[in-house]
């Protein structure tokens, strides 16, 4: 189930929040009116989403998300502000790496495909990454088995390579069988 991060110094903003992701869908909300009390949350806790207020008398959105980064960096990360300058926006996208800026007042269709296009665009960085550590991994596996075919090959010149007839069957060259005792092979 998806689980999503509200922080905002103002109650009723959170009552108002939570109200409009419960109606239309099924994620946990988990919600708090301390940054602090937010970050021990996200210290036990996973979360797919962090949705953060920018002004908060204890501390501003930008430095509680780039310190929820730290501790949850797989969550998407948004803030809402009433009060947006250009210098916030861009903070907040440099330092926090935020995916959105929203605006307060909202409407609430438009949160909401907010929401889920940041799901939608953390999950695919999620599996970018685990696709790269699976192409890296599997790198080195091909590098372990190039270098036993080097070493085998070193040992005994020819080893690594076949001769194939047109049908794919393995042709023996008559140097090959010298050293072949056929009396072995019965």
């Amino acid at each position: 189930m998806t689980r999503i991060l509200l922080v905002d110094d103002e109650a009723n903003i959170l009552k108002a929040l939570t109200r409009v992701i419960h109606v239309r869908r099924a994620w946990d909300v988990v919600s708090t009116t301390s940054p602090a009390e937010a970050l021990s949350l996200l210290d036990g806790q996973h979360f797919d989403l962090i949705l953060s207020d920018y002004r908060m008398p204890e501390m501003d959105g930008v430095t509680f998300l780039k310190a929820a980064r730290r501790i949850c960096p797989d969550a998407a990360r948004l803030i809402l502000s009433g009060q947006a300058d250009m210098n916030a926006v861009l903070q907040a996208i440099n330092e926090a790496e935020i995916y959105r800026f929203i605006t307060k007042p909202w409407e609430d269709d438009e949160l909401l495909i907010t929401l889920d296009k940041a799901l939608e665009h953390q999950q695919l960085i999620v599996e970018n990454a685990r696709l790269a550590a699976e192409v890296k991994r599997q790198r080195a596996q091909i590098r372990e088995q190039l270098n036993e075919l080097r070493r085998l090959e070193a040992e005994a010149p020819g080893i690594t390579r076949l001769n194939l007839d047109d049908e794919g069957y393995i042709v023996l060259d008559e140097d090959d069988l010298d050293d072949v005792d056929l009396d072995d092979l019965r």
